[in-house]
């Protein structure tokens, strides 16, 4: 009797095809880790580029302090020279009289060359004596107005040379900013390139792998983007009902979601709303992180600067188990120094913030609760 022949596929060809299938499963995982680690240097160029952007924003409010304090120096220096000028005059007034008294074209000089026996030397000697006393009383004056315009003068110096160092700090941080931004532009091209490549193995490994598994895929993408819809990022509304605390507290918020969406732009946002930027954010009319928290508390009232190193101490620090709506949340390279603070958000509730994230990205509603949390400060004013 003939050997059936076993129908096709055979049992090696299904084992074949199984091992195949659990070979690009494993081939999908490693894509997976690649593409977390490139998202995390991805990540970790854009804290880099904030805090060389919010370095920049503290010099340039270093600055402006030098500018001022150079200002009210020159004041008082012109003021000492004044009273110098005025020292001057009275010792040439003196000298001018001294010298009549000696030609005899003054009325002194009879005093003092006169006759009148002894009493009258006395009276020429004590007129002499006066007169040498209210010659050295003047230099002594013009001595003193001298020693203090040298001081004044000294201090506008050292304020002038504050200023100037102030003014190459700022620049310094400028291109050591420019320079990290130029570093994150090549690292997301790269990124961006090798995620392409990864992507398309991945796609080729799904496509090889069982029906079922890509049904099951589908489903959980799917729901995720369900969850994505029900989140914060969609409106606004809801995130804005999750406002809880004072009256202030929720305009904060609200003023802050009302730009949800709005392009990250270095240096970028005033008082009054988004704005464009410096360097890299010269063309983007949108925020940066401190920008965004200078200009939704202003609509309470609040004037923070454009640092978050002023924004940090610019009320009582908050526990975070205490948080409340507008409360802005801080986070840094070491949790333990406060000068390593790169990057804020503005607490809305629920463990949510808003922030302006980093370059490429846009206004958006993220968790507090990553990396480099070091507390958060509810403004004063």
């Amino acid at each position: 009797m003939p050997v059936r022949a076993e129908p096709g596929p055979s049992a090696g060809d299904v084992s074949q095809s199984r091992r195949e299938v659990r070979d690009r499963a494993a081939e999908v995982g490693r894509t997976k880790a690649l593409l977390a680690q490139a998202g995390a240097e991805l990540e970790r160029f854009g804290v880099a580029a904030a805090r060389a952007v919010e370095r920049y924003n503290g010099e340039l409010v270093k600055l402006r302090q030098a500018k001022q304090e150079h200002a009210g120096t020159q004041a008082r220096l012109a003021e000492a020279d004044r009273r110098l000028a005025d020292a001057q005059r009275e010792l040439a007034a003196f000298a001018a009289e001294a010298y009549q008294a000696d030609t005899g074209s003054n009325p002194w000089s009879a005093a003092v060359a006169g006759s009148g026996g002894p009493q009258g030397f006395m009276d020429r000697a004590g007129m002499m004596e006066m007169l040498a006393r209210k010659r050295t009383a003047v230099i002594q004056r013009v001595e003193a107005t001298r020693n203090v315009a040298d001081v004044f003068r000294k201090e506008a110096k050292a304020a002038l040379d504050e200023q100037s160092a102030a003014t190459r700090r700022a620049e310094q941080a400028r291109r050591a900013a420019a320079a990290a931004v130029a570093r994150q532009k090549a690292a997301v091209g790269r990124i961006a390139a090798e995620k392409r490549r990864l992507e398309l193995r991945l796609g080729a490994a799904e496509a090889r792998t069982a029906r079922l598994q890509r049904a099951r895929e589908a489903a959980l993408a799917a729901a995720e983007a369900r969850r994505a819809r029900q989140s914060f990022g969609g409106s606004g509304r809801s995130a804005a009902a999750l406002a809880r605390g004072s009256a202030r507290g929720s305009l904060v918020v609200r003023s802050a979601l009302r730009w949800l969406g709005t392009p990250y732009s270095w240096g970028g946002g005033t008082a009054r709303g988004p704005s464009y930027g410096i360097a890299h954010g010269s063309g983007i009319h949108g925020f940066d992180c401190s920008g965004l928290a200078l200009y939704a508390w202003s609509k309470a009232g609040v004037r923070l600067d454009h640092w978050t190193g002023t924004q940090w101490t610019s009320g009582p620090h908050v526990p975070i188990g205490s948080l409340r709506a507008g409360d802005l949340v801080f986070f840094a390279n070491d949790t333990s120094d406060p000068d390593t603070i790169h990057h804020v958000g503005i607490y809305v509730g629920k463990g949510r913030m808003v922030e302006a994230p980093y370059t490429g990205a846009r206004v958006r509603i993220s968790t507090i609760y990553r990396n480099g949390l070091i507390g958060a400060t509810r403004p004063a004013g």
